[in-house]
């Protein structure tokens, strides 16, 4: 089986499995989406949801976190992972959304990732998820599960991202990358499949006997 017979097997297998794909972070609106985004690097969406649900129903706008300064800011996002410096990025990126944007959240990857602590990853999630625009985010769980599934070579995200958008026809990308999400959340954990066990492992490589060993992004 190539990686085209590979890719049509994987999203044939997705889409049985994972029909409807809810976003995973729960927001009010591009703000919030953009927000929840940045805070869920090296944390878990189930994290990030539990501490914003305090938050939005009171602050939900770029000139709420301007007002609210850094300081509190952190307090309020205490228990994320690295809160200071996420603070600062939300803080920093409220104010400039409020000087160059008028308080709106740009529609373009070239704005988004002249915010502050926004990288091409959280802005292809906002573009995706909050605007519907074609994109393929891609995090550490993608990356590992393309290598497994014989999608990449696995050198970086970036190359990752390439091959993905190559093998998958547009139209499937801003549903595909939640589905690969939840599947690997549900089916092929990074310790427990170890690309043997699951069903997409197993249907793209019935051979295979030998753990699959992944290259970090």
């Amino acid at each position: 089986m190539n990686e085209v017979q590979r890719s049509k097997k994987i999203l044939e297998i997705l889409n049985k499995i994972y029909p409807k794909t809810p976003i995973p972070l729960k927001h009010k609106n591009k703000f919030t989406l953009l927000v929840s985004v940045l805070l869920s690097a090296q944390t878990t969406d189930v994290n990030v949801n539990n501490v914003t649900e305090n938050i939005y129903p009171k602050y939900n706008k770029p000139e709420h976190f301007v007002k609210l300064g850094r300081k509190k800011i952190e307090k309020l996002i205490k228990s994320i992972g690295i809160f200071r410096m996420k603070a600062k990025s939300i803080y920093l990126l409220s104010k400039l959304l409020i000087k160059i944007h008028n308080g709106k959240v740009p529609q373009t990857f070239g704005e988004l990732e002249k915010l502050p602590g926004v990288g091409h990853k959280t802005a292809s999630v906002v573009m995706s998820q909050g605007f519907g625009h074609p994109a393929f985010p891609v995090d550490t769980h993608i990356h590992r599960l393309a290598q497994r599934w014989g999608l990449t070579n696995g050198k970086n995200v970036v190359q990752t991202e390439k091959d993905l958008k190559r093998l998958f026809p547009k139209k499937y990308w801003n549903k595909l990358h939640l589905q690969i999400i939840y599947y690997g959340r549900n089916h092929c954990k990074a310790r427990e499949c170890y690309g043997l066990t699951c069903k997409i492992c197993t249907a793209c490589y019935p051979n295979r006997k030998s753990p699959i060993k992944t290259k970090k992004a």
